[in-house]
């Protein structure tokens, strides 16, 4: 029988997996074709990110007994370049073809990445990232400039000179040391 209220630890890790890929496939803008790909890579960056609290350690720390390398990771959907080694290249031709990343390789330290040229999702470990444009887009906005709201002005009564908190270092910033 498929009792999912009794296995609420498992159901709500495939929530989180759920939610992180949606949240992933909304900020690249790509289309549901991307969803496995999306599913994979949140799993495979929790896996190595999320702590275990009872344990203080990642999953990939506790099934392979050493901490994860996490310095290759890249943003998803992030513009990538892969470079065509086996084709014939010209001199004028370009070195490598635009690419968008997807993912990492399950067999190897390879990245998929969806090749816009030949429509295709592929592995290579020569991959050049340019993550610069992908996180400025993501500062820039239509919005209009904020607006300035008034402050309510308040009168505030001066304090005495024998006040104690005029004198408490740890409250008034200005109090001298005895």
């Amino acid at each position: 029988a498929r009792t999912p209220e009794q296995n609420g630890v498992v159901e709500r890790r495939n929530r989180t997996l759920v939610e992180t890929a949606r949240t992933m496939l909304s900020a690249a803008k790509f289309p549901l074709f991307f969803w496995a790909e999306a599913i994979a890579t949140a799993c495979f960056t929790q896996n190595r990110s999320l702590v275990i609290p009872r344990h203080e350690k990642t999953p990939y720390h506790i099934i392979n007994d050493k901490k994860p390398l996490v310095k290759f990771f890249h943003i998803f959907g992030s513009v990538c370049y892969i470079v065509r080694d086996g084709e014939n290249l010209d001199k004028m031709k370009e070195k490598g073809d635009e690419c968008i990343f997807v993912g990492y390789s399950t067999q190897s330290r390879a990245y998929r990445v969806f090749n816009k040229r030949t429509r295709v999702i592929m592995e290579s470990i020569h991959v050049n990232f340019d993550e610069l444009p992908q996180m400025a887009s993501a500062h820039n906005s239509s919005d209009p400039a904020p607006t300035c709201q008034k402050m309510a002005s308040v009168q505030i009564k001066p304090h005495a000179k024998n006040d104690e908190v005029a004198d408490d270092e740890f409250i008034n910033i200005f109090s001298t040391l005895v």
